[in-house]
């Protein structure tokens, strides 16, 4: 297998995982593109490699960037727009990590911090569970929550040596 070969795989076989992981598939894609992009590129360079759309190419950019893993640069001289991507994998698993916790674990606690405040008639056995289940949930989520907040302050070498030490 070639350069150009191995590097279109990855970039298809991240959009396959990007859709498993709850992002799109091109989305995926041009983070693919970007990540193993050795200089930033123009949404032109994108919709060539890709063979999708501006629109499409715009939309999933700005999403990107949104998320905190894509940077938009410029070029004296250049109008043109340049994109590029954090290289540093650790940087990269931190950010999502953090974005994950901002989108989904905390409007989860909220809701769920709000539901316990519900008048319930603990006598009837639906209230009963339900009170029940949103506070094991309530419960775990915080517990998820503390465990992102530590996970994103250590470094690389600190987590995977306590990992390794957790299976010993």
């Amino acid at each position: 297998m070639n350069y150009e070969e191995a590097k279109k795989k990855f970039i298809h076989s991240w959009g396959v995982l990007g859709s498993s992981w709850g992002i799109n598939k091109t989305m995926a894609q041009i983070h693919a593109l970007l990540m193993v992009n050795p200089k930033p590129v123009t949404a032109d360079e994108i919709i060539e490699e890709l063979g999708i759309s501006r629109g499409n190419v715009s939309m999933n950019l700005k999403a990107l960037m949104e998320w905190g893993i894509v940077y938009k640069d410029y070029v004296t001289g250049d109008r043109k727009d340049y994109f590029y991507s954090e290289k540093d994998t650790w940087k990269l698993i931190i950010q999502v990590a953090k974005e994950r916790k901002r989108r989904e674990l905390e409007p989860a606690i909220r809701m769920l911090e709000e539901i316990q405040g519900a008048e319930l008639n603990l006598n009837i056995g639906a209230e009963k569970e339900f009170k029940k289940v949103t506070k094991d949930l309530h419960k775990y989520a915080k517990q998820s929550d503390s465990f992102v907040e530590k996970f994103t302050a250590m470094g690389s070498n600190w987590f995977f040596s306590q990992a390794i030490k957790l299976f010993r």
